[in-house]
């Protein structure tokens, strides 16, 4: 029954096939296997495929061969002698296992209890130290040093090495996940740059996020070299991962995009320990062979690394075939239980199904049985593997590695379902461990089982000299994260000039005065060069289509099709040298390009540039979890949200209304968010930005700069003399003053509210006689950190004299309520709400958008000029300053219930 219901990921060639003539096919088996015998499997290899080749060529039907038998890829005749001391190798592997584990019990005291993953390195580590011992290459390698994504609950087993490596002391090791309270001495719980900059180079815990931004790193290191920024061609991108998180949509959602650019400086190694967080990861299936037709079908080079070694004998012996049979039929659930069990049940269960197959293990002992080891803890398995990985060319390679969860810490963890969850060695179990790993600890020493000691043979150690050597001959350790603050030329004042001269009589929206800076800024001499524009599949409506005939369209295979539009003077144009990231229709893709790029500074010491330009809600609302990654990896650079705004947007609807994406972005610490009105702010915002992330003031430079630009045509006027640039940049500044006498109100606007609000100032004026100031807010969320920031430093220093809140600052001489309206939800404006004394009101877009005409829109959610003057009135007339009959005269006067009556806004723009 389990052969039956797992047809589907089995190959499945001869399935539907009734052999016609056994004898004759007989025939054929029996001459090939001469072949491999006479030839080798290399040979075999290429007949094979000539003749499935002359196959299709005669119409003869071969289908694709998806998935092939569960068993290693690269056959034993064509492993490669494996090139170092294996047994010293397994000693130190050995230390590490055991500090690692101990870090993370003794982190289990009741008095701390932090917790920790013993199982997650205990599983992995074989595959991590054939990378360190022979593969991975550290910064100063002469190539530039690799790229390696580490497992995020495996980070155990990185500080265990770091400790044998000098680099960590046992100091720090018992400061593991207490990174306050051992400042100093911490550890963070998982790869954190932004915790430990000196250490970390990417974040990975959030599963998914690493195979989907590894992809994007090793793009971007074709991009750089392609471009002649940088060499890279002997860099390499190495992705741990699991496979449980291979079924996040992000793990595979992006692999096309690595075959499509032929990236063979990427490796996947996925560690197939069959299980996920809570049991097993397809326990009615088999989740390599799963795997291995995905990545094939996506492009992908495929090795499997199924079975150690000790398999080998009993492969060769396996005349029958039946021991394959059974290895492809015996599903993951029961593989992961065999392991939970003993070698006699392994015989009875697995080698039993047959008479055959029982034979071949007759004269194994029961414990024998029970370590024939999987492939991802076999030093020869995993080599030749990685070694087949870095010669392949022309498509990414994933190894496929089958594992066991837990591996040697004993019968209580190994491949148990509960084994992520669980934190505590008991004294026997401490004790089983130490033996299998022969650590030269007394029994005496375990008996306090949260204070079990670490073991560090001594830097003289002849395994520890062993270690090092290594890591020495391959470029230094790994990981480390080297970011120094490289001096660049900074783009000079011609760069935001066209900023500041406004449209004149023409009509422009704010997406396209930044796209005008964003031009300006790339014809920067010794600065533009760094720029790196990335859109999904949205430039022509953001007017970008204007770069594609000088910058062009990245593209490693060049352009080799006659485009469509190519008499046009914006015709569409690729190029291997091209400027512009363009994902296509792939807001995760292209915010994991903004990470590589906006991290370069760090891994490869070049500062770069990324304006990552998005539509309406589509960034922060979707790829909300990748910004965090890019804040965690301490990116640089500038998102821009174009076509935003609830109202702005016009006949797109719900979907598109985007009245949120500020507030997304203020919870993220490394966002600062801005809202510009005018294409002047915009030219002060982007060169603040620029300076404070790669300047050279004592600042905190690991910013993005988050802007919201609209698609609304309007008149951008010109910079006013003598402008505000400190209240620009600091989130507020007076716009407008009042004109005439009367009773007196501040009306408060950002972004594409701005315009209206200058209508109601204009409309209270000359209807009602009320003296208005129009303010421009260009950030409510940085007013509102700078005014917490003031609070808790005043909780924190009582006595001394509290700093006044900039808004608080800055609103001080001005009297009467204040109104502030939006595009965004009301929560935005309310962030200030508690730092002005004055009566707050805001009109918000609170609610789900809608398809409309831009004023009508605005009058049904009553953010516009008209709600902005009536609101004004009710909040005179409770002071008593104008007659109570005003607010109701002016909801009459403007037909403020009636959406068709609404006059903020124009038509037109592209949408």
């Amino acid at each position: 029954m389990a052969s039956e219901s797992n047809n589907h990921i089995l190959s499945g060639l001869t399935n539907e096939l009734k052999d016609s003539n056994t004898e004759e096919t007989q025939e054929w088996i029996e001459s090939f296997e001469d072949l491999v015998e006479t030839q080798g499997t290399e040979r075999a290899q290429y007949i094979m495929r000539a003749l499935l080749q002359y196959a299709g060529a005669k119409s003869v039907g071969v289908p694709m061969v998806t998935t092939t038998d569960y068993i290693n890829t690269i056959p034993v005749d064509q492993e490669p002698e494996y090139p170092g001391d294996e047994e010293m190798e397994r000693r130190y592997r050995a230390l590490m296992r055991w500090n690692a584990a101990m870090m993370v019990q003794r982190a289990q005291k009741p008095e701390i209890g932090v917790g920790g993953h013993i199982s997650s390195f205990a599983g992995v580590a074989t595959l991590y130290e054939v990378g360190q011992n022979h593969f991975f290459r550290g910064a100063d390698h002469p190539g530039g040093g690799d790229q390696v994504f580490f497992q995020g609950h495996s980070s155990p087993g990185n500080y265990a090495r770091a400790f044998l490596e000098g680099r960590l002391t046992e100091e720090d090791l018992d400061g593991f996940r207490q990174e306050k309270t051992k400042e100093g001495h911490a550890l963070s719980s998982y790869p954190h740059p932004r915790l430990m900059p000196d250490f970390w180079q990417f974040p990975t815990v959030s599963m998914g996020l690493g195979p989907m931004n590894a992809i994007y790193q090793a793009q971007f290191n074709r991009y750089l070299h392609n471009r002649g920024i940088k060499d890279t061609s002997d860099q390499h991108v190495w992705a741990f991962l699991g496979d449980g998180e291979m079924d996040e949509p992000e793990s595979r959602g992006l692999l096309q995009a690595a075959a499509n650019d032929k990236l063979d400086n990427l490796t996947f190694v996925v560690n197939c320990n069959l299980q996920r967080l809570d049991g097993p990861v397809r326990g009615n299936g088999k989740i390599i062979q799963e795997l291995e037709a995905f990545f094939r079908g996506a492009g992908w080079n495929v090795i499997k690394v199924v079975w150690g070694r000790e398999w080998d004998a009993l492969l060769e012996k396996d005349t029958t075939g039946n021991l394959v049979k059974i290895m492809n039929e015996t599903l993951d659930g029961d593989y992961q239980t065999y392991k939970g069990e003993s070698g006699g049940f392994i015989r009875d269960h697995f080698f039993g199904r047959t008479p055959e197959t029982k034979e071949l293990v007759a004269d194994m002992t029961d414990d024998e049985i029970w370590n024939l080891k999987r492939g991802a803890h076999d030093y020869f398995k995993i080599h030749a593997a990685y070694k087949a990985a870095l010669e392949f060319k022309g498509q990414p390679t994933v190894i496929l590695a089958q594992g066991v969860k837990g591996y040697g810490l004993g019968p209580h963890f190994e491949a148990r379902n509960a084994t992520h969850q669980m934190k505590k060695l008991t004294v026997e179990d401490l004790k089983t461990f130490r033996d299998a790993l022969r650590i030269p600890i007394e029994d005496s020493q375990l008996e306090d089982q949260y204070n079990a000691p670490y073991y560090h043979p001594g830097p003289d150690a002849p395994e520890i000299k062993y270690l090092l050597e290594r890591r020495e001959q391959l470029g230094g350790f790994l990981p480390e994260r080297r970011h120094p603050q490289k001096e660049i030329t900074l783009p000079s004042d011609k760069a935001f000039s066209s900023a500041k001269k406004g449209s004149g009589k023409q009509l422009a929206a704010t997406t396209m005065a930044l796209v005008r800076v964003l031009k300006d800024l790339m014809r920067e001499k010794d600065f533009g060069h760094r720029i790196v524009p990335i859109v999904p599949d949205e430039s022509r409506t953001f007017g970008m289509d204007a770069f594609f005939p000088t910058s062009k369209i990245y593209n490693p295979n060049g352009h080799n099709y006659l485009s469509v539009d190519r008499e046009l003077m914006l015709s569409y144009k690729e190029s291997e040298k091209g400027v512009i990231l363009h994902p296509g229709i792939n807001e995760d893709g292209a915010s994991s390009q903004f990470i590589a790029a906006g991290t370069s500074y760090a891994t490869h010491g070049e500062p770069m540039v990324p304006f990552y330009i998005f539509y309406s809600m589509f960034g922060f609302q979707r790829s909300g979890d990748n910004f965090w990654a890019a804040a965690d990896q301490r990116a640089r650079g500038f998102i821009v949200g174009a076509t935003a705004g609830r109202t702005t947007l016009t006949g797109e609807g719900t979907q598109h209304g985007d009245g949120h994406s500020p507030v997304l972005a203020n919870t993220n610490p490394a966002v600062i968010t801005y809202d510009p009105a005018y294409g002047y702010e915009i030219g002060h915002i982007v060169r603040r930005g620029i300076e404070q992330m790669y300047g050279n003031k004592d600042e905190d430079h690991d910013v993005m700069y988050y802007l919201t630009v609209y698609n609304e045509p309007i008149q951008q006027p010109a910079e006013p003399e003598n402008v505000d640039v400190e209240g620009i940049l600091k989130g507020i500044y007076l716009l407008k003053p009042a004109e005439n006498e009367g009773p007196r109100a501040q009306l408060l606007a950002s972004g594409v509210a701005v315009p209206w609000a200058l209508e109601a100032q204009k409309m209270l004026a000359e209807d009602w006689g009320v003296s208005a100031d129009v303010w421009s807010v260009t950030s409510w969320t940085e007013l509102r950190r700078d005014a917490l920031a003031a609070e808790k430093e005043a909780f924190l220093n009582p006595g001394e004299g509290a700093r006044t809140p900039y808004v608080t600052q800055a609103l001080a001489g001005a009297t009467g309520p204040i109104v502030a309206s939006t595009d965004y939800v009301s929560e935005l404006p309310d962030m200030i709400r508690q730092y002005v004394p004055n009566d707050f009101a805001t009109l918000g877009a609170d609610n789900f958008g809608f398809a409309d005409t831009r004023a009508g829109a605005r009058r049904w959610f009553h953010i516009d000029s008209a709600s902005m003057v009536v609101r004004t009135l009710e909040m005179l007339a409770k002071r008593g300053e104008v007659d109570w009959s005003a607010p109701q005269q002016a909801i009459e006067k403007y037909d403020l219930l009636n959406p068709k009556a609404g006059t903020s806004g124009n038509a037109g723009g592209d949408a």
